[in-house]
């Protein structure tokens, strides 16, 4: 039992570990918190900085104080010339004014002394219970960290309207300001540690004060108090929100492209030759599409090597059979270095094969860099029409020595000019082998024909490279085996060792890298055609 639960333990640690050891997971969390971060500091420090509402509480203050303080000079002050001010008949006024419980009126005298305080001069008894005596919550003591940390944090950046409107100064200053005439106004603490707005009108009979009447509001730290509470639920919910997207995004993301990397290593280690990855390449998103291109690519890279051992086995086959000719030329001309005429037979068998060699050895090697030339040559944009007439045009001497068929073209097109997109060295190379190939079938007095037609298929308009002899054509069940590598099949009477069987595979390959498609057919009236189709504009 406790090694089951030694495993559980460490299979929810090596969970908890690829969960928040992901940097898109952490980018993810940290990308949503903060948006979130901000928005709760910046409620913070708006809950503290209520400018708006300091000035409005201010400016209601000071209303009321100038009507309080012209009933005080009504009703409580009198003399000629010295004016004073009655002490009862300002306690009795300051008592029948009924202030509300949140604001406190004092009164006074020019020498600063008090002579009446609404506190104590009011027959209403506020009556509360005691809470019980217990530590603030976490929860409290974080709320309340985080809101002076932003306070102090942020407050200096955000402009303080109700800082300049009601400034923070002693009571003593306020009361010399009221003294001299004039309205005095600002915020502070007071002696049961609450936060007060303060404003100190002068008290006047006619024109002389006989004293100061001062009203302190202190319910700013409820009212504050009150909106910050209304918010929680708010934050609560955009907290959750906020985890909640954060996981699912983590989930949907995160964890799919950890599941491709770790594929992607158990095809580099060769534990496995394909990406086994149903769910992820069902996805209809970004993923999706990267897991089935990572699918796609692993494919062809495994094809691509098969096709290399495919290709390596049959050099190695072509070259050991003019290997094995020569060296039994060489052992039987050891037996018959008597008889000059098996001597002079057995040296054109030796020459023979070498020449087949050096062809398969050059056919070989431009096969083996063929790939590598498509990969590192840009594709440019070429006049098809221009450019396969050029590669014709080298051909026109042929016509001439009359030992082999002429090579004549025809633009059908009329004049379209259509432009394909390729690398020049590949698709001449193309064209070369298939003229080639159709001279070594074509009788010496025949012509072989290049014509260039114009296709479309769907919206896809195509340029057609036609190439037609006037040999014996090409057996029906030849016309797709005949793109084979070192696949040869000649009729009687050719040349030996003068095709590889190689020509035609690389025809195939540059046609299929240039989005295009090559394939044989035989002609009715004798002979052979193939077809290379490309897309053009």
């Amino acid at each position: 039992m406790a090694r089951q639960d030694e495993t559980a333990k460490r299979g929810i640690r090596e969970r908890g570990k690829q969960f928040f050891g992901s940097r898109i997971a952490r980018l993810i969390f940290a990308s949503n918190l903060a948006g979130l971060a901000i928005l709760i500091i910046g409620a913070m420090v708006l809950n503290e900085m209520r400018a708006s509402f300091v000035v409005a509480k201010k400016q209601d203050l000071v209303g009321q104080a100038q009507v309080f303080s012209n009933l005080l000079a009504e009703g409580a002050t009198f003399g000629q010339p010295q004016p004073v001010m009655d002490e009862d008949l300002a306690r009795a006024t300051l008592a029948d004014l009924s202030l509300p419980v949140s604001v406190r009126g004092k009164v006074y005298t020019s020498d600063g002394e008090l002579v009446g305080d609404s506190y104590f001069l009011s027959d209403r008894v506020i009556v509360s219970s005691l809470p019980p005596l217990q530590e603030p919550s976490q929860l409290s003591k974080i709320g309340r960290s985080l809101s002076e940390w932003a306070v102090s944090t942020f407050g200096a950046l955000i402009p303080n309207r109700g800082g300049d409107a009601v400034r923070t100064q002693t009571f003593q200053q306020e009361f010399t300001v009221a003294l001299g005439g004039g309205e005095a106004a600002s915020q502070r603490f007071n002696d049961r540690g609450q936060r007060i707005i303060s404003v100190s009108v002068p008290v006047q009979h006619v024109s002389a004060v006989v004293g100061v009447l001062t009203l302190e509001s202190n319910d700013i730290d409820d009212i504050i108090r009150a909106e910050r509470a209304a918010l929680i639920p708010f934050i609560g919910v955009a907290v959750l929100v906020a985890l909640i997207t954060s996981g699912l995004l983590t989930i949907g993301i995160a964890r799919p492209l950890r599941r491709l990397a770790k594929a992607a290593d158990d095809v580099g280690s060769g534990a496995t030759q394909h990406l086994d990855l149903p769910k992820v390449t069902r996805r209809r998103d970004e993923i999706g599409a990267l897991a089935n291109s990572m699918q796609d690519m692993t494919e062809a890279l495994f094809e691509r090597i098969t096709s290399n051992e495919r290709f390596a086995a049959d050099v190695a086959h072509e070259l050991k059979n003019p290997l094995t000719s020569i060296r039994s030329a060489v052992e039987t001309a050891e037996r018959v270095q008597d008889n000059p005429e098996s001597m002079q037979k057995l040296h054109k068998v030796i020459a023979q094969d070498v020449g087949r060699l050096d062809r398969l050895i050059t056919d070989i090697s431009n096969a083996s860099r063929l790939e590598a030339e498509i990969t590192r040559v840009p594709t440019e944009t070429l006049n098809i029409g221009r450019f396969v007439e050029d590669i014709v045009s080298t051909y026109e001497h042929l016509g001439l020595e009359g030992d082999r068929a002429t090579v004549a073209f025809k633009d059908e097109t009329m004049g379209a000019g259509l432009r394909v997109r390729g690398r020049e060295g590949p698709l001449g190379q193309v064209i070369r082998n298939l003229i080639d190939n159709a001279l070594s079938f074509s009788p010496s007095d025949g012509t072989v024909t290049v014509r260039l037609d114009q296709d479309r298929i769907g919206p896809q308009t195509t340029a057609r490279i036609i190439i037609e002899d006037e040999g014996p054509g090409i057996p029906d069940d030849k016309l797709e085996k005949i793109f084979d590598r070192f696949y040869t099949d000649r009729p009687k009477g050719s040349a030996f060792g003068k095709n590889s069987g190689l020509g035609l595979s690389i025809v195939q390959q540059i046609a299929i890298t240039h989005m295009g498609q090559v394939w044989a057919e035989n002609r009715d009236e004798g002979g052979a055609r193939f077809i290379v189709e490309l897309p053009a504009n």
